[in-house]
């Protein structure tokens, strides 16, 4: 982040700014707490977020026509990344039944009357809310709500009606609308628990209820659901079944969720044997759960096993596809950052260049694809990590032309990508260069959100921390005075952005000689912040606790230093400590 360069800033607060403001700030060389996809060096190991690879053949059982005939590979691109980001699958489930006993291809032949009409029902929402139509979406699945439970309150409590409230709930998490779908669960919950297993249609139901109840973080409930379904589905089909697959995914990303790898790796290894047995030890079909595997790994901290599970993916992709198919790219990428997380940054760099230049001469996706923005951006942090920081300024540079042209001046990307570029020119000390883009910044964003919006002040404040850097300490008063007020009324004043302006009003009220005093209460004032936020033996409140006690000496208040001095002194043998360890 730009504050890191006035050195007194903790970079802890930049943890706070992704969730709190819609403004995408600027990438983790120098925001280091930066909480989508970042690069940061610590301890010579990179922390990273993976990209989701596009599986464009994988078997229907995981997608959108998950329990269709398994004979067909190819689904809709679109579709399955709706699916993937939402956690939850379409109604084509409930074809299942019959495709698995005669393998027709033709998914719409494998169902009945009432299964087709779900599926009609599902689709028109869908389509509503392609159109624009949400409104008439919600009216159409309430209609259907208000007579099924009419049904329901009549004593019809069979797997019909579960059928109609599970398509309805999956209406409104198409919607984005979850509140109401807790109550549609507990409605199905009291009707599933008193049917049987063999009721046809229950696995589909019981799979999207488990991915549901995984939406709405209720996951003791998810893993419940998962493991009844896994259990009709292993009593019908045997432990090696390709049918299991689903619900098995569905509880390793549960358990991961919790806490609980070493169960959720345990399953998807097991995954993976099943696809091997069914598929082959080649096949696509085996990139989702290697995926899962890996990102499982990364978060785990074990990053030479993720960097073996990524590697496989892209042995797999370039045998399937070729070497030069832009999911090869995307396979690149990912291994890219396991590398950078094993602490082969300049290895990274070569193989996310290669990647970028894969996908962009495939033409796999277009220039100005928000992904493809996001890995020329890590690509830049990762440049500049090594020491390669002109390079990186011309990826920075590249993203800025690429936005200009494709969304124009004053779309939001247009301002973050000023703000990297600036932040890249205050790391090579160019303050000039930085403040020229940072007042380009605030111009744009001042005409289009207004000069009192929250996100005004991110620019406002590097601004503020560039002139200090130039020696204008008054001017980056002023600028830093206005970041600090706008965030008070932005996010409270005890919030984590008011510290980080605080932190570096400190630094510049010091040189302009301000009175020890009121400096002493400022700090104090960020000390409570970073004790709420990080807890008491946290480096960020070492870092700040050492400027209190540096201030209590000067100031000869002997009594309040020594319990300060002391505790100063407990946290940094722990830290050394660590350091050692």
């Amino acid at each position: 982040m730009a504050a890191s360069f006035l050195a007194v800033p903790s970079p802890s607060f930049c943890n706070h700014r992704k969730s709190q403001v819609g403004l995408c700030l600027p990438s983790g060389i120098w925001q280091n707490g930066r909480t989508h996809f970042p690069i940061c060096l610590q301890m010579q190991k990179c922390k990273v977020k993976l990209y989701m690879i596009p599986c464009k053949a994988i078997v229907r059982f995981w997608a959108l026509k998950r329990f269709a005939s398994v004979g067909s590979l190819e689904v809709d691109t679109e579709d399955q990344k709706h699916h993937l980001s939402s956690g939850f699958s379409a109604p084509n489930d409930f074809a299942r039944s019959k495709t698995l006993h005669d393998h027709s291809s033709n998914l719409w032949d494998g169902m009945n009357d009432f299964e087709r009409q779900l599926l009609e029902l599902f689709n028109e929402v869908k389509s509503m809310i392609m159109m624009g139509n949400k409104n008439d979406a919600i009216d159409l699945l309430q209609a259907n709500y208000e007579a099924v439970k009419e049904q329901i309150n009549a004593g019809n409590k069979g797997i019909e009606e579960v059928a109609i409230l599970d398509i309805i709930a999956l209406g409104y998490v198409y919607i984005g609308d979850l509140k109401f779908v807790q109550s549609l669960l507990d409605m199905m919950s009291g009707i599933v628990d008193s049917l049987k297993d063999d009721e046809p249609l229950l696995d589909a139901i019981l799979l999207h209820m488990g991915s549901m109840y995984s939406t709405l973080e209720n996951y003791e409930k998810s893993m419940l659901v998962y493991q009844r379904v896994i259990n009709v589905l292993e009593s019908r089909y045997g432990k090696t079944s390709i049918l299991l697959v689903t619900s098995l995914l569905g509880m390793a990303k549960v358990l991961g969720s919790i806490g609980r790898a070493k169960k959720a790796v345990e399953i998807y290894h097991r995954v993976i044997t099943i696809l091997e047995l069914n598929r082959g030890t080649e096949s696509a079909d085996l990139v989702l759960p290697l995926f899962s595997l890996g990102s499982l790994f990364i978060k785990e901290g074990k990053a030479v096993d993720a960097e073996s599970v990524f590697s496989r993916i892209l042995k797999i992709y370039t045998k399937v596809y070729g070497e030069n198919d832009g999911r090869v790219g995307m396979a690149m990428c990912s291994l890219a950052h396991a590398k950078c997380a094993n602490g082969n940054a300049e290895e990274a760099v070569e193989l996310y260049k290669k990647a970028l230049r894969v996908i962009k001469d495939s033409n796999y996706m277009s220039l100005d694809d928000s992904i493809m923005e996001n890995m020329r951006i890590d690509l830049a942090e990762l440049l500049h990590i090594v020491g390669r920081g002109q390079e990186g300024r011309e990826l920075l540079e590249e993203c800025l032309l690429i936005t200009e042209k494709y969304k124009g001046k004053e779309h939001p990307s247009f301002v973050t990508h000023l703000l990297n570029l600036a932040a890249s020119y205050s790391r090579s000390k160019n303050f000039v260069e930085a403040e020229r883009l940072l007042r380009i910044c605030l111009d744009i964003m001042t005409k289009t959100v207004g000069p009192d919006d929250q996100s005004i002040s991110f620019p406002m404040l590097h601004l503020g921390i560039t002139l200090y850097h130039l020696n204008r300490d008054k001017e980056a008063e002023k600028l830093v005075l206005e970041a600090l007020y706008i965030r008070e009324i932005a996010f409270g004043k005890d919030s984590l952005p008011v510290g980080e302006a605080l932190d570096c009003l400190v630094s510049i009220q010091t040189r302009l000689g301000e009175d020890d005093t009121k400096l002493l209460e400022l700090l104090k004032r960020v000390l409570r912040i970073q004790e709420r936020e990080f807890g008491s033996e946290s480096e960020e409140v070492m870092l700040t606790l050492k400027k209190v006690v540096s201030y209590l000496d000067k100031l000869g208040r002997k009594e309040e230093k020594f319990p300060l001095k002391k505790r100063l002194s407990n946290l940094r043998m722990k830290y050394k400590q660590k350091v050692q360890y």
